[in-house]
């Protein structure tokens, strides 16, 4: 949450609707067919709907050759990144690179080129469908505030529609003065009268008629709903905000596209209520974390479905309340939950289970029998289910494991065929590290899991080793194909990615025993599963080091500053050194909001203790080579932290490098400096810890 400070509007609120649109907007040019460009399609003769699928899936793609790949191979930015179908399935986008161009591309169902959008290095972060018709780019651009906001920069997002019927791209509310911040997320697209609809969060401006000038209404940056035709580009508010700028507000809206269900959170009272327009509330209750989320409707329609984290039983509770009012049911008791699959009317298909099964599920007995298929298709990957038409008859999956450097398909039930669409790394099979998950125990006998990925072609015994702790920490590593590993793997180093304690995808007690452990045992989790890895004589404990981004890069310098004597190097990217400064930051910038800090009170800790696990506190302890890289345009993890922690490594005599990422942000969205860290990262660690 950002404040505003002072009464007026800052310009630069708006620049987000400026060049980077124009940027996305510039139509490309050819129109050559551009699907199958890496290999061809693989049918089945007489296969049965729903019972077998011949995927191909054995063919591996084309590469560069035997031997290591170039560092550039896992740098760059995928060379396939993300795909979406259509509705109808006649129709799918994907964000891609042909040569050296990046590319937005539409195909239809024959595998012919509708459009191709240049993006250069705009931050695309999704793809969505309006039917047929239109496209929906989303994209962020950091900007900076200036001085009228509590942070001095934010990273604002916006959605450009590309229409498929030959009229230009136009960007939503590009044209609308009294609405600012871009895009504050989406709730649907729907077709009625003719038209296509998108339901889209927007924060709106008071507005003198006299003067004609546009302010903030009020201290908080908070959304109103809109309805944006996207035929005509008419936008009306469909619902507004609360005057009381300290609750939180949710919006479902049914196929129709009508507001059916509200969810408000009062901050100031940890309170929250759940109900239909106008009614009396369906449920409510006190949530102090404000672990309380609005999931969507019921397979049948009937009930909507919420989640409350029970903080006592260290559980994430779901249930189910009738629209027609009743009392509210548990639902699915006996699962834990990573995340779900919704239709275009926002009801609940399926879910997908916890970490250590990683199944999907779906209520309806033929689609889960189509997945069930998808999978058998492509016995020797991990299969990734991405994106499906409204059939479920064409679905968008990804491969990983088996020697594919995740590969994209295009499962067709009807034709019993898989097409390959292309893949993400330019790789052979042989080239692709094989990674699984192991488990271990805590010191304290708590069971908890990681990912090893292993140096291909080099047996498992006495190997050097990267461990790389994942960010977060509310976040967790699944068996995957991860660039950064990857990379080190191909090095000949063994990876290893701990899910300590605190990390997501175990249940909620997992994730809850974090709270007030950063430094301490989420830090000996992660050199718990390194000991045991040793104990198996899989790694080589006195040929270790330590690399991670955020949090990661908190617990490599944690690793070498509280901890002494495991790691021969430490890389900390968009690292914290200071958590007592961390924490002042977050609470400023938020406005000084009571939720913020008592959630970081729980979580990290208060007062004294902060400098207790601050690594900048403890510089005289490090006695290995340290690097820091941060990106400039950082606007989760302040650049301050790392300048602050190489200053005091430099002030004590220390071995430190800085290494700064001009125009990066907290993700490494850019190709150009995510590839610099790989390089940087990788050649710091070979020269301290030679494989």
């Amino acid at each position: 949450m950002i404040l505003m400070r002072g009464g007026r509007l800052a310009a630069m609120v708006a620049a987000l609707l400026g060049a980077v649109a124009a940027a996305l907007l510039a139509p490309g040019p050819g129109d050559r067919a551009w699907a199958n460009a890496n290999g061809s399609s693989h049918s089945g003769a007489g296969v049965s709907e729903a019972t077998e699928i011949q995927s191909g899936a054995a063919a591996k793609p084309a590469g560069a050759g035997h031997g290591a790949p170039p560092l550039a191979t896992y740098g760059r930015l995928p060379g396939f990144e993300t795909a979406a179908i259509s509705p109808s399935g006649a129709h799918v986008a994907m964000l891609a690179t042909a040569g050296e161009e990046r590319l937005v591309i539409v195909i239809d169902a024959a595998g012919q080129l509708v459009t191709k959008i240049p993006v250069g290095d705009v931050k695309v972060r999704s793809l969505d469908w309006a039917g047929d018709e239109a496209l929906l780019v989303d994209f962020t651009k950091t900007i900076n505030l200036g001085v009228d906001f509590s942070a001095s920069k934010t990273e604002l997002a916006s959605t450009v529609v590309v229409p498929l019927g030959g009229d230009k791209p136009w960007t939503i509310f590009a044209q609308e003065a009294g609405i600012t911040g871009g895009v504050q997320g989406r709730y649907g697209v729907v077709w009625r009268r003719g038209h296509w609809f998108a339901y889209v969060g927007g924060i709106t401006l008071g507005h003198d008629v006299k003067t004609n000038n546009y302010w903030l209404k009020s201290g908080r940056l908070v959304p109103d709903l809109y309805e944006v035709d996207l035929g005509n580009r008419h936008t009306v508010r469909v619902a507004a905000h609360p005057d009381n700028d300290m609750i939180d507000r949710d919006w479902l809206l049914d196929g129709n596209g009508k507001l059916a269900v509200i969810m408000d959170y009062n901050r100031t009272t940890s309170t929250w209520r759940l109900g239909v327009p106008g009614k009396p509330p369906l449920a409510s209750g006190t949530s102090p974390s404000r672990d309380i989320n609005l999931i969507g409707f019921a397979p049948d329609g009937a009930g909507v479905i919420y989640s409350v984290r029970d903080m006592k039983a260290q559980r994430d509770d779901w249930f189910v309340v009738p629209l027609a009012g009743g009392a509210p049911q548990a639902y699915l008791a006996e699962e834990t939950f990573q995340y779900t699959f919704k239709d275009a009317s926002h009801r609940l298909l399926g879910y997908v289970d916890d970490l250590t099964k990683n199944e999907a599920h779906f209520f309806d007995p033929l689609r889960e029998k189509i997945y069930q298929a998808s999978r058998k298709a492509f016995p020797e990957q991990q299969m990734v289910l991405k994106d499906f038409s409204e059939d479920f008859k064409r679905l968008i999956v990804t491969t990983e494991g088996g020697g594919d450097p995740i590969a994209w398909w295009m499962v067709d039930i009807s034709s019993g065929s898989a097409t390959p669409l292309g893949m993400s790394y330019p790789m052979t099979a042989d080239q692709v590290a094989p990674f699984r998950l192991v488990a271990y125990k805590a010191a304290d006998g708590l069971a908890m899991d990681g990912v090893l990925t292993l140096p291909p072609g080099r047996p498992e015994k006495g190997l050097p080793a990267v461990v790389l702790p994942h960010g977060g920490p509310t976040a967790h590593d699944r068996p995957m194909f991860d660039w950064i590993a990857q990379a080190f793997a191909s090095r000949g180093y063994a990876v290893f990615q701990p899910n300590f304690r605190g990390s997501t995808g175990h249940g909620a007690d997992f994730e809850l025993a974090g709270h007030g452990e950063w430094g301490r045992k989420m830090q000996s989790d992660i050199s718990d599963g390194l000991a045991d890895l040793a104990r198996q004589g899989i790694v080589d404990p006195q040929r270790v080091c330590i690399v991670g981004a955020s949090y990661g890069g908190y617990a490599a310098l944690a690793g070498v500053t509280l901890q002494q004597g495991l790691y021969r190097c430490a890389v900390a990217i968009a690292g914290i050194s200071d958590v007592a400064r961390m924490v002042a930051t977050d609470v400023s910038e938020s406005g000084f909001d009571p939720l913020l800090k008592r959630a970081l009170g729980e979580e990290v800790g208060t007062g004294r203790d902060l400098d207790a696990i601050s690594p900048l506190r403890f510089v005289n302890r490090v006695a290995v080579p340290v690097m820091l890289i941060h990106g400039k345009d950082d606007t989760v993890v302040s650049p301050d932290q790392s300048k602050a922690m190489a200053n005091a490594l430099r002030k004590a005599g220390k071995s430190v490098e800085y290494v700064t990422l001009p125009g990066e942000d907290h993700w490494l969205s850019r190709g150009a400096t995510r590839q610099a860290m790989l390089e940087a990262a990788v050649g710091f660690v070979t020269r301290n810890n030679p494989p």
